[in-house]
């Protein structure tokens, strides 16, 4: 078992269902990462009190961190917040980011001694010889 989750792509299936398993499991949710669903977004912050809320669009990241200013996770955008919440100090990393996408944030989360649970092929497939 582990003590804490980063999620890739939580506002997706693969991602709400994850959450869903480990509240259930009790295990502290520590970053959360979206491409541009803000409302899901913000009831998941609301919902699993991150450190860490990263959306990839820069306006979602911005309209996001509008509405859980009353909260004290902080809001992250663009590639680069998406970056840091793979790399956040959670003990495992659950990418589940879509495509192409997903190939650096999976490296960032390595490059911090995370364990990786890969939700989708696409970066094994992207990542190559690497």
């Amino acid at each position: 078992m582990f003590s804490s989750a980063a999620i890739l792509g939580s506002t997706g299936s693969i991602g709400v269902n994850t959450l869903d398993v480990l509240e259930k499991l009790n295990i502290p949710i520590k970053a959360l990462a979206a491409g541009k669903n803000v409302r899901a977004m913000e009831l998941q912050v609301r919902r699993f009190k991150p450190v860490i809320a990263a959306m990839a669009d820069e306006a979602s990241a911005a309209e996001l961190k509008s509405l859980v200013s009353d909260t004290e996770t902080r809001v992250l955008a663009g590639k680069e917040g998406v970056l840091e919440a793979a790399s956040c100090e959670a003990e495992i990393c659950v990418n589940a980011i879509v495509g192409f996408a997903g190939l650096l944030p999976t490296i960032a989360a390595i490059g911090h001694s995370k364990r990786i649970a890969l939700a989708n092929k696409e970066t094994l497939v992207c990542a190559g010889d690497i």
